[in-house]
């Protein structure tokens, strides 16, 4: 039992650091020795986990897609303030891209041409907005003259961007920026007359509760001391 969870950890901490080599440096220009060694193992040890580099950048998509999975949980079709929950779920997810290696490579692989994946993160989060705008258009939430499909690609876009910076800025995605994107973005949604949304500067985030989300999202993880 012992070795088998030493042998998880390995593992785990093989996918972190691999994340953080493909997130600095790309996929292309990422190699065995530096994750390897990164990781204190050997190539060896690496290779007894994981066969090649494109057999960690998939592990990779699959962690992250997970994880992404527990951040958002279902839709919830029957949320009191489902725009709320947007808001909130977005500056959460700004929060889990710049401090969780596997979240923040897992976006970025999407964009990497070097890598040709199977799992679309963006993808993911896009059909979540998606959902939850749907959600509070049939609320009555939704300013009506707002255009579904512009407003999830105006979100999806700007998150996608802040992402995008967080290669190059350590605050790129910082829930202070894209708090700043939703006192833009939340008067056009809610339309004229309607009241203001609490962001991250005057709110505490309505993230799943550890009993709500799947689970052993980060057991693991939280187990091997991987963060």
């Amino acid at each position: 039992m012992a070795q088998q969870h030493r042998a998880q950890c390995t593992r785990q901490e093989l996918i972190h650091s691999a994340a953080e080599v493909f997130h600095r440096s790309g996929y292309a220009d990422s190699s065995i020795t530096t994750i390897s060694s990164r990781a204190s193992v050997s190539n060896g040890a690496l290779h007894f986990h994981f066969k090649n580099k494109r057999a960690l950048g998939e592990a990779i998509e699959i962690a992250a897609a997970q994880k992404l999975l527990c951040l958002t949980g279902p839709v919830p079709l029957r949320h009191p303030d489902p725009l709320h929950h947007l808001v909130d779920t977005s500056e959460a997810l700004a929060r889990e891209i710049m401090d969780d290696a596997v979240l923040r490579a897992g976006f970025s692989l999407v964009g990497d041409a070097s890598w040709h994946g199977g799992v679309d993160l963006w993808e993911q989060w896009h059909d979540w907005v998606h959902l939850m705008l749907t959600v509070a258009r049939d609320q009555g939430s939704l300013a009506p003259d707002v255009d579904l499909a512009d407003a999830v690609s105006a979100i999806t876009a700007a998150v996608a961007g802040f992402a995008a910076l967080s290669r190059k800025q350590a605050q790129g995605t910082s829930p202070r920026v894209v708090s700043g994107f939703w006192r833009l973005m939340l008067p056009r949604l809610l339309g004229n007359g309607r009241r203001r949304l609490a962001t991250a500067d005057s709110a505490a985030p309505m993230v799943w509760s550890a009993k709500e989300r799947p689970d052993n999202c980060w057991e693991l993880e939280e187990a091997c001391g991987v963060a």
